[in-house]
């Protein structure tokens, strides 16, 4: 594992434990041996007040490979959300995931779970990743807004 992408990690766990947004969740997995996986976090995030995914907490995966932070790392639902952004395996389409559109290594983890929030709610439709959900939102808003309320109430605030 790198050294670089360790440090780093435990760094972002240090000062998200010191300052992070109310409701989110981000935290290192445990291995077996109850030490902890800094390449592999566990997230919440919740959604946005006033917005139809308002009162759902959606669970994330944060997946960092070796070379981090020069790549991003893969964020994936789970389960797999309806929405234009994400593939159905869950894994998320943002320009800000991606090394050859908006990644920085000075991006943090708690931008990373901002931007994610923010997209929920305003998904990019120039770049759809899932075809049922862009289909929907782009043809019957109210349809694709009583999806989101009804997989909200399906997405409690609890971590397992």
């Amino acid at each position: 594992m790198s050294g670089i992408a360790i440090t780093r990690l435990g760094e972002e766990r240090k000062n998200w434990r010191k300052d992070h947004p109310f409701g989110f969740v981000a935290k290192p997995v445990k291995n077996s041996d109850g030490s902890l996986n800094l390449m592999i976090w566990e997230c919440v995030i919740p959604g946005k007040k006033d917005t139809p995914w308002e009162n759902g907490y959606y669970k994330l995966r944060m997946i960092f490979k070796d070379d981090y932070p020069t790549s991003p790392p893969k964020c994936k639902f789970e389960p797999p959300l309806f929405h234009p952004n994400v593939y159905p395996s869950g894994t998320v389409c943002l320009s800000l995931l991606d090394e050859e559109k908006d990644w920085r290594p000075a991006i943090t983890i708690k931008q990373v779970l901002l931007g994610i929030q923010k997209l929920l709610n305003e998904p990019n439709i120039k770049d759809p990743a899932q075809a049922e959900a862009y289909t929907i939102y782009c043809q019957n808003r109210t349809e694709y807004e009583m999806r989101v309320r009804a997989q909200a109430r399906t997405m409690p605030a609890k971590l397992d």
